[in-house]
């Protein structure tokens, strides 16, 4: 395949596009499958202690530690192999998550079976977005990933109340076996039928910035780095030496907090409040449904107001809704609350992967990426230590709510300080 002949856009590369709006979603039912059930029922089904929220956070620590090493492995991984090699192997390491969860004797096989989910996903939802950029214009950036995070996130949102109904149905164990392997097994039919290597595209932008830097565009990449970096150099100039990238890569791992506590602490809250499995999952639901629907104009509206200000906000507005969460009782208030964060996430998830990509030059965008990503999924890792640590300490779950809350607002004032407008045509 010539480079110089591929033609980059969204509507010029639809069919490749859909496919991977697909895949994410698919990407989003596999993560889905293990948030909704598996904590509500940790006590009972799986042998957690009441209150040992260290140990109940274990599999989410695992989860982070694992997606995020390998969403850094990833970039580089696909720089050198192609996207869909990557986006294959991460769908292989998930074929045994639905197998471990329903023989499970144990919560260490369930811990097992999240670290097979992190490689999961640090591979596949790291490879469908990096394939959207490789095809998507600079242009259409914050609508590419606006896109793609709304049909992960969708896609996580229904799985956990779908789950939720067959946990009911056919038992917990049997309702997570029939829907992983189903999901599993048409992702990876998908990928081998369907499925385009996008890597030219990446390869094809970068010959044509060196031939012809456009004009109206204003690139911000740093200048302090070679032209083929080592993976050290561009991992030290992301999470450091550019104080831009650090400051994204801080709100990204603060961000993840948020998560971490409706993972962990959202069911456990409710169920200790005798709402039942059903009504969890569309209070979580909504969250998931805010965040994932918003992105569908979030991203958009980056591409024309900027990152910076939507990246802000969206980290104030999303510590608000956590912060509201504990403070009143009620299904309609604990849902305007996980809508109030779902909203605040969609402003400024898609958007700091936007800025990171902005400023990244094609040759070492996928690292970039990976490498921010890095940092961002870390954040489940210490965000659910640091819950688990407040809970219990504390001896109370609402604890975990105030430390993520306060986390949020003092992430957002250092991108505030240290973050600025990254869009090339805009500031």
């Amino acid at each position: 395949m010539k480079h110089g002949n591929l033609t980059h856009g969204i509507r010029a590369n639809l069919d490749q596009f859909l496919h991977q709006l697909l895949q994410v979603m698919l990407v989003g039912f596999t993560i889905g499958m293990m948030r909704t059930v598996i904590p509500a029922l940790s006590e009972s089904e799986f042998g957690v202690p009441k209150n040992s929220f260290m140990l109940l956070t274990a599999f989410v620590v695992a989860f982070g530690l694992v997606k995020g090493s390998l969403n850094f492995v990833a970039g580089r991984l696909s720089e050198r192999i192609g996207r869909k090699k990557v986006l294959l192997l991460g769908w292989a390491a998930a074929l045994p998550i639905p197998l471990l969860v329903y023989f499970a004797p144990s919560w260490s096989w369930i811990v097992a079976a999240t670290v097979l989910l992190g490689i999961n996903q640090g591979l596949t939802w790291s490879m469908t977005q990096t394939a959207k950029l490789d095809i998507t214009r600079a242009d259409q950036r914050g609508l590419t990933i606006g896109l793609n995070e709304f049909s992960g996130y969708v896609g996580l949102a229904l799985a956990g109340i779908i789950t939720a109904y067959l946990a009911t149905t056919l038992g917990a164990r049997s309702g997570l076996l029939v829907f992983g392997m189903t999901t599993i097994l048409l992702a990876i039919l998908l990928t081998l039928l369907w499925v385009k290597d996008t890597l030219p595209w990446a390869k094809s932008e970068a010959a044509k910035h060196a031939a012809s830097p456009s004009k109206n565009i204003k690139l911000r990449y740093p200048a302090n780095i070679s032209e083929k970096p080592t993976t050290w150099e561009v991992f030290t100039l992301v999470s450091w030496r550019d104080k831009r990238l650090a400051a994204i890569c801080q709100a990204g791992l603060v961000e993840k907090f948020v998560d971490a506590l409706v993972w962990v602490f959202y069911p456990v809250f409710l169920y200790q409040r005798g709402i039942s499995l059903t009504d969890i999952g569309w209070i979580v639901g909504i969250y998931g449904f805010v965040w994932g629907g918003s992105q569908f104009f979030t991203g958009k509206l980056s591409d024309h107001i900027g990152r910076h200000k939507p990246n802000v906000w969206g980290m104030w507005i999303c510590g608000a809704g956590v912060a509201m969460m504990p403070i009143q009782e009620g299904i309609a208030w604990w849902s305007l609350s996980a809508s109030v964060s779902g909203f605040g996430m969609a402003l400024l998830y898609p958007n700091l992967s936007a800025a990171v990509a902005d400023i990244s030059h094609p040759n070492w965008r996928g690292s970039a990426i990976g490498i921010y990503r890095f940092w961002r999924d870390l954040g489940y890792g210490i965000g659910a230590l640091g819950l688990g640590l407040t809970a219990h300490f504390s001896g109370s779950v609402e604890a975990a709510f105030w430390f993520v809350a306060i986390s949020m607002f003092l992430s957002g004032c250092i991108l505030r300080l240290f973050g600025e407008e990254t869009h090339p045509k805009i500031g």
